[in-house]
């Protein structure tokens, strides 16, 4: 009502076409950032004039190398604005640092060059007097297109249904991101297994990602996701069985795709599932599966069941182990939200899957 009072207050009842609107706001109608690309090269310049021999990397040294470059439109004030942005200068004080693109510990997903589906449960859902449900959701990293697939009881072979199914329908990804549930990642008693549904991944090219086991960031997308579903599907109504669950929540994942319909040129980019794909559970395993994973006290972490020394200087740090199956070694990567672009390379370990065969 506020807002409604203040503009006809400043109409003084007149019709909108002979009201006098000089009297608006002098805040800019548009705001021009200084892109991601420019404010590296504003960091990079300060560090090499540190070291020259004038010695002033200062705001005004910086504006006058970027007038030798060619860029002259950046006033010394907005390059000291990226300074304290980055806390680049030498007064420290506290620095809010921008949060990491999405997919940034995928360096394709962060370039916004590759796909990616996060699947994700809910769990501990009881239908009054009827059985408890799980809700089977997934949502795109780029083009947000969701799926949810409420269901009892949820099985391994079941979730491979359902994600194969959501597949053939929409295309499919470049990643394909899970927690480490055991319908997604297999048991964990074992060494060296290859579920069914990093199979599926692995026999249509879709590389599999498992976030780190109780770390929050990572499945940020679907949690999300989750809590929407609940709140406007599960809250919002009484359902009498798994039936009326069911067709409602299709008929929210309908309305949220259709409201996604001006982003739906994302999904022109899926491949589509080969027309005559048949899943083979008992053949080798090829591609590449990545496991994000933390580091332990001595710097180590499990990776399939066996525990790999990486750095015993980055304890307790994220990493990215990606294991190669056809080339039989994992790379081990550091990754770090403070400098997502900066994932060099630790450690290279030579493993060999074991041939043996998929017991269902």
């Amino acid at each position: 009502m506020g807002t409604v009072q203040r503009w006809m207050t400043r109409a003084r009842h007149q019709r909108l076409n002979r009201v006098c609107w000089a009297d608006r706001s002098h805040v800019p109608q548009r705001v021009r950032r200084t892109s991601a690309t420019l404010e590296r090269r504003i960091l990079e310049l300060r560090d090499t004039l540190k070291q020259s021999d004038l010695g002033e990397y200062g705001a005004a040294a910086i504006a006058r190398e970027l007038e030798a470059e060619g860029r002259s439109h950046l006033s010394e004030r907005t390059i000291h604005r990226v300074l304290v942005r980055h806390g680049a200068l030498d007064r420290r004080h506290r620095v809010r640092r921008p949060a990491p693109p999405p997919g940034w510990y995928l360096p394709a997903c962060a370039a916004r060059e590759a796909e990616l589906d996060s699947w994700d449960f809910v769990e501990g859902l009881v239908i009054a007097q009827g059985p408890e449900v799980e809700i089977l959701n997934v949502i795109a990293l780029q083009s947000g297109y969701p799926g949810s697939w409420p269901d009892y009881p949820y099985t391994a072979a079941r979730t491979l249904d359902r994600i194969f199914e959501h597949w053939c329908h929409v295309g499919l990804p470049d990643y394909a991101q899970f927690d480490n549930d055991t319908r997604f990642q297999g048991a964990h008693q074992h060494r060296d297994v290859i579920s069914r549904v990093m199979r599926l991944c692995l026999q249509l090219d879709v590389i599999p990602v498992f976030a780190p086991p109780r770390e929050h960031g990572f499945q940020n997308r679907v949690e999300n996701f989750n809590g929407r579903w609940q709140s406007k599907v599960w809250a919002r109504f009484h359902h009498d069985s798994l039936a009326a669950l069911q067709h409602r929540s299709a008929r929210y994942i309908d309305a949220a795709r259709a409201r996604l319909a001006p982003r739906g040129d994302a999904l022109r980019t899926r491949r589509r599932v080969p027309e005559y794909f048949h899943l083979d559970l008992q053949a080798p395993a090829h591609g590449r599966v990545v496991f994000l994973r933390r580091t332990d006290d001595n710097g180590g972490v499990v990776v399939l069941g066996h525990h790999l020394p990486v750095d015993p200087l980055w304890p307790h740090r994220l990493v990215r182990a990606e294991v190669d199956l056809d080339e039989h070694h994992i790379d081990i990567y550091r990754l770090r939200r403070r400098e997502p672009l900066e994932q060099p390379l630790v450690c290279t370990v030579d493993h060999r899957l074991p041939i043996r065969r998929f017991t269902e």
